[in-house]
């Protein structure tokens, strides 16, 4: 399980106990906050060699929540064949709201005279969750994070180009998870991405009235339930 922007392996807390109750075991990685996207992937593949260490008969499956979905599928479509599945969940791949041609280029010039300059994200806990008591727990975690460093935005922007250079040759089988509230990711753009898949084995679900991450927004059961439905339908495979 691989956590999205802002967020931390904590996120995954509520899925993993739906999915232990149920006899599936989760491993989440920590992305940590200054890494850059190839290290992020480095961790996912060390985790895959943990799990696949514990658990050396059972079929490994890659599940990725926004920003985490873009380097799930990124790992997928370089290393076929390794997961069994990807699931992205309201992936990434181009953002709701584009920001403005005057913060573009202040991010721009940052880029060769302060990388490190931090540009605060534009999102709250509003956005991502309808759970109000949720929303208080994002609000008063440490472990939450609302700004990255300027080179770690373009590294993201170079991310979403790959993902769409990539689609029509990712075969890994795909499950895209879309909540129909989005505010942060732009919907459109995870449909196109599915609709050039080369994968045959690929599903798309929608969540009316769902918020962003649907991991943790209200209804989330019902996220969790099409996954293991779909990861079962896989079992034998």
């Amino acid at each position: 399980m691989v956590h999205g922007l802002g967020a931390h392996s904590g996120r995954w807390d509520l899925a993993a106990d739906f999915f232990m109750k149920r006899g599936v075991s989760s491993y989440a990685v920590e992305l940590g906050k200054p890494d850059s996207l190839a290290i992020y992937k480095s961790k996912i593949l060390r985790l895959y060699d943990i799990a696949k260490r514990d658990n050396p008969a059972k079929k490994i499956f890659l599940v990725g929540e926004s920003l985490g979905a873009i380097i799930s599928f990124l790992v997928c479509a370089e290393r076929p064949g390794l997961f069994k599945g990807l699931v992205c969940i309201s992936p990434a791949f181009a953002p709701r709201k584009r920001p403005s041609p005057l913060t573009c280029v202040r991010m721009f010039a940052s880029l060769f005279y302060d990388p490190g300059k931090e540009f605060t994200l534009p999102f709250d806990s509003s956005m991502c969750t309808r759970d109000i008591e949720y929303r208080t727990k994002l609000d008063q975690d440490p472990d939450e994070y609302r700004a990255i460093p300027v080179k770690k935005v373009f590294d993201i922007l170079l991310a979403q180009r790959r993902v769409a250079a990539l689609s029509r040759t990712m075969s890994t089988p795909a499950l895209f998870l879309i909540a129909e509230e989005d505010k942060i990711a732009d919907t459109a753009a995870a449909k196109e991405v599915f609709s050039r898949l080369a994968a045959e084995d690929k599903a798309l679900v929608e969540f009316p009235g769902m918020y962003h991450s649907l991991s943790i927004d209200l209804g989330r059961e019902a996220v969790f339930e099409e996954i293991l439905k779909w990861v079962e339908e896989k079992k034998y495979l």
